[in-house]
């Protein structure tokens, strides 16, 4: 299943509140083949709204499995077609979304149970900067040396790229 169903709104909102930042568009290294977008798959993009629709084929005749209800919730494509987006979400739930409904912003999400430590420079030693409680969302701004540079409530730091959710070139759904 995925995240932000609507049967688990409460929950992901609330977890959520106060850390959705717009962040500059990070392109995706790895292996390009041809799409019709031009670009990458995979590749990171977050939903532009707070309700999405998320459906079993490309198309509004398919099945409609879920409505996402976060917006900027980071989200891999793994696959498209000229209008529809294959995406696979934070939870592992691979579904079919319109691309309209997505931004090529960046934004990575803490899927771990503890808060993750946002330090002030890319280094195990650095001093913390702030905290990423459990589900919340940060803009991301860069990635380098295994380290990823992130934004919430106006604050940045670094976090390991592992720590977060949407940092990871390879397909995560499988």
């Amino acid at each position: 299943m995925g995240i932000g169903l609507t049967r688990r709104t409460a929950s992901l909102v609330g977890a959520t509140l106060g850390f959705l930042l717009a962040a500059s568009a990070v392109p995706s290294a790895g292996a390009e083949r041809q799409t019709p977008s031009g670009l990458p798959v995979p590749r990171y993009v977050s939903l532009k709204f707070d309700r999405v629709n998320a459906r079993a084929g490309p198309g509004d005749d398919h099945r409609l499995l879920w409505v996402y209800t976060v917006k900027g919730l980071p989200v891999q494509v793994v696959a498209e077609t000229s209008e529809w987006r294959r995406v696979c979400d934070p939870q592992g739930g691979l579904v079919w979304v319109h691309k309209r409904t997505t931004d090529g912003r960046r934004m990575v999400m803490n899927t771990r149970e503890a808060r993750v430590t946002l330090l002030r420079r890319p280094k195990p030693d650095a001093k913390p900067a702030a905290f990423l409680n459990s589900r919340a969302l940060a803009a991301l701004d860069r990635c380098e040396k295994g380290w990823c540079r992130v934004k919430a409530d106006g604050v940045s730091g670094w976090a390991r790229e592992g720590d977060l959710w949407g940092t990871a070139e390879a397909p995560q759904c499988h």
